[in-house]
């Protein structure tokens, strides 16, 4: 299988290679250099479109999707920050809805740059800094912020009142950073929580809520709870969701699995909490598009490869929590369709890959493990067998992700091939099938 020609290098990518070798030699999370630059910069965070502030573990992504696709159904325009890109840095940069041109990409970066002095400071810092000068400089209604790393020492953390805050489910996860139990994890999510400003909470783990109803009684900060203020289930085909304003009766969401359906709660609650009506909410639900999650791959070079009767998909998730929804999701595929489910896995080393896999040994009949192409933090491809193996895997290493496929594909019969484990894995993936 031949592999693509890589991209070009842009303007950007240079300067954004420059900008990491101004990385601290400890990673200390702290907002200092973030407001030192801000200042420099002329305060954009000041100038911000209403700000949604998004937090939490897992589903972050998929709930700001939703929640602009909601904005945008109702006619209206949001700015939107996520991270980690997965092929090209502009993807983490929406103004108005689109992506950011090279252009004004290369443009702001280079001011942030020259801003900065050469000054130690993080790559994800100096490029919100970036983003924000984005937002204040363009026209939208809305500006939607998805935390990079925890919530109280976020680079993203610095606008004193948001319009709205959302905690999406909170599981255990960057430990090093944000402390070794849920409690402690939930209390720096619950750092975005605002003096008067609601925020909507997905239904979390009883520790989790605990530690949030608590900093949000401290802080002065309303709370509208899934499971308690609101509810989101399927019923019959549909999505039905109530909350103190009434119940809507929606069409299902579009992005799959029975986690989607809590992340689409919780976009439902926040777009009412913002004053939205239904059909903003059956927007959030019908429109919204998240590559690389549970994404279903048809044409490319590595679909291409994959006979008719079987399937390819991608999912980037990477933690306990991420598996265990997967495994909803292949239980729910199999229940509909029962063929086997074979996995191109590759993590890095910095995750638990016994506590991502195990809930899906159940549910796999095989596993040919990679390591991820140009991450340096990414496990070998036979530690990460190894691992499979504990994990009541049958697994092999393979030497790339096309050596995998073509492997797992030498067995006979139709197959439902999941490439999960990263999403460093999932933007080499979606490069590679162009």
């Amino acid at each position: 299988m031949s592999q693509p020609a890589a991209l070009p290098q842009a303007g950007s990518d240079l300067i954004l290679e420059r900008l990491m070798s101004l990385h601290p030699k400890i990673i200390d999370l702290v907002l200092d250099r973030v407001w030192r630059l801000l200042e420099r910069t002329g305060n954009p965070h000041l100038a911000l479109p209403p700000v949604v502030h998004i937090a939490g573990t897992n589903g972050k992504g998929s709930t700001l999707a939703m929640i602009r696709a909601g904005i945008e159904g109702a006619g209206q325009s949001a700015h939107a920050y996520t991270s980690p890109h997965l092929a090209r840095f502009h993807e983490r940069v929406r103004l108005a809805g689109d992506l950011i041109s090279e252009p004004a990409l290369a443009a702001l970066l280079e001011e942030c740059e020259a801003a900065n002095g050469g000054e130690p400071i993080t790559f994800f810092e100096i490029t919100t800094v970036a983003a924000l000068l984005a937002f204040a400089r363009a026209e939208a209604d809305w500006t939607l912020l998805e935390v990079g790393l925890g919530g109280r020492l976020d680079a993203t953390n610095v606008v004193a009142r948001p319009a709205l805050t959302v905690i999406t489910p909170v599981s255990i996860d960057h430990q090093q950073y944000l402390g070794e139990t849920l409690g402690e994890i939930a209390a720096e999510k619950a750092g975005i929580l605002k003096r008067g400003v609601p925020c909507v909470v997905a239904p979390q783990p009883d520790a989790a809520r605990d530690v949030i109803e608590e900093v949000a009684a401290r802080v002065g900060a309303p709370l509208l709870i899934g499971g308690q203020d609101w509810q989101a289930r399927m019923e019959r085909g549909r999505l039905i969701f109530e909350d103190g304003k009434g119940l809507l009766d929606l069409d299902p969401p579009r992005l799959p699995g029975p986690h989607q359906v809590t992340n689409a709660g919780t976009a439902l609650a926040a777009l009412r909490v913002l004053g939205f009506g239904e059909e903003a909410c059956q927007a959030a639900l019908t429109r919204a598009e998240w590559p690389a999650r549970m994404q279903r791959l048809r044409s490319g070079p590595l679909a291409d490869a994959v006979p008719a009767e079987s399937e390819l998909w991608l999912d980037g998730g990477h933690n306990a929590a991420a598996g265990e929804a997967l495994a909803l999701v292949l239980a729910e595929m199999a229940a509909k369709r029962d063929v086997p489910v074979r996995l191109i896995c590759g993590m890095l080393d910095t995750k638990d890959p016994g506590g991502f896999l195990r809930p899906l040994a159940p549910h796999v009949a095989g596993a040919q493990c990679v390591a991820i192409p140009d991450a340096a933090a990414t496990l070998p491809a036979e530690t990460l067998a190894g691992a499979a193996r504990e994990a009541g895997i049958e697994a092999a290493a393979a030497g790339s992700v096309e050596d995998a496929l073509a492997e797992t594909l030498a067995t006979p019969g139709p197959t439902r091939i999941l490439i999960c484990g990263s999403l460093y894995l999932a933007g080499h993936v979606l490069k590679t099938n162009g």
